[in-house]
């Protein structure tokens, strides 16, 4: 199986699978001396970890890091970090009765007509088990652009659960950390709470939209025409699990204005950088990044793994009901809050990097 890194200069490969003895990330690119350990990386994983509430999956994972190569003395090395999560919570007995038939919305199909084999075990690589390993390498990510870009700030939240939106005027960045949605609306908290609460005493799951913001990002990252900023993280939000669409500023909805709605117009600001009258662009224009900003929405779909039994074949071709035993999110757009942030911080130094390869730090504008 190819295809598990993801980056160009910062380079991320991840390994392992949700039912093995572990997983984890090796990182090729991390600048030298960029002080970090254990605990800076742990933070990030604590978001992401399952059995928090009663509203994630019941698995009970510590998720903790261990750095085997890469650091020396508290700062990286420039060499290739070795990160690893050990899976101590595993119950590879829940999956035994899908060994021979494939569940419904999920990559046991596609995996066994692409490879004649698949490992069965909570869908192995196909597992969002797998995502852990990602935010674990974001925490690398973030130390760095930590160092190179100190004021760059990233925060995820969700937007959207099933049929329940947010109201954007009532938006409060403080609410975020403070409740298990990452939701920005403290109003519609409760109605969120008894939605989701329904759908999985009704063994249902239900989708989500996660909106991901990058501020204070420098201008100039990304470059015409294949390396653009806005194709590198819809990628990357894509590669996710379980997301169907990715959406940049406007996203879809800028089919429905005119160019005149659209066009975000440029003032000099006091500072003597260029200020626009809105952000429609989500921060990137041409591919390239324009100081504003950064915007990126994904769509998650329902999670598939349900109790409610669903219809389908199995390795034989013979007809089956499929109920999904263990313990599933009901709805997993929640931990992919901290993912779709860690997928930004990866994306956003890969990008740097580039950029100061290219131009150098002294040149292109507004990359120090």
């Amino acid at each position: 199986m190819s295809f598990n890194s993801f980056g160009h200069l910062f380079c991320v490969t991840t390994w392992g699978e949700s039912h093995g003895p572990a997983l984890g990330a090796t990182i090729d690119g991390c600048p030298p001396n960029v002080p970090i350990d254990a605990a800076d990386i742990q933070i990030w994983l604590d978001k992401r970890k399952p059995g928090q509430n009663k509203f994630t999956t019941q698995r009970r994972e510590a998720d903790e890091v261990e750095i085997l190569s890469g650091v020396f003395e508290g700062k990286t090395t420039g060499t290739p970090i070795q990160l690893m999560i050990r899976n101590t919570d595993q119950r590879s007995k829940d999956y035994g009765d899908i060994a021979d038939t494939f569940r419904p919305g999920h990559a046991d199909i596609t995996y066994w007509q692409k490879y004649g084999i698949r490992d069965y075990r909570g869908g192995g690589r196909s597992s969002a088990r797998e995502t852990a390993a990602r935010v674990a390498a974001s925490g690398v990510a973030r130390a760095a652009l930590h160092v190179l870009c100190p004021s760059l700030e990233i925060k995820g939240y969700m937007v959207q659960m099933g049929e329940q939106t947010i109201d954007r005027t009532r938006f409060d960045w403080d609410f975020i950390d403070q409740n298990p949605f990452w939701m920005p609306d403290a109003e519609a908290f409760d109605g969120w709470s008894k939605y989701l609460d329904d759908i999985r005493k009704s063994h249902e799951s239900v989708g989500a939209v996660i909106e991901v913001v990058a501020k204070n990002a420098p201008a100039g990252l990304g470059a015409p025409i294949y390396a653009k900023l806005d194709t590198d993280l819809s990628a990357a939000m894509m590669s996710i699990n379980a997301v169907k669409g990715v959406e940049i500023g406007e996203g879809m909805a800028s089919a429905a204005l005119t160019g005149s709605q659209n066009a975000d117009e440029i003032y000099l600001g006091n500072d003597g950088q260029p200020s626009y009258s809105s952000n429609h662009a989500g921060g990137i224009l041409g591919g390239i990044s324009t100081g504003q900003d950064i915007v990126v929405r994904f769509a998650v779909k329902p999670t598939s793994s349900i109790l409610t039994p669903r219809k389908s074949i199995s390795k034989s071709g013979k007809p089956i009901d499929v109920v999904t035993k263990g313990r599933h999110d009901p709805c997993v757009g929640i931990r992919a809050v901290p993912v779709g942030e860690a997928m930004m911080a990866c994306v956003l130094l890969d990008h740097l990097l580039l950029h100061r390869g290219q131009v150098g730090p002294e040149n292109g504008g507004q990359i120090g």
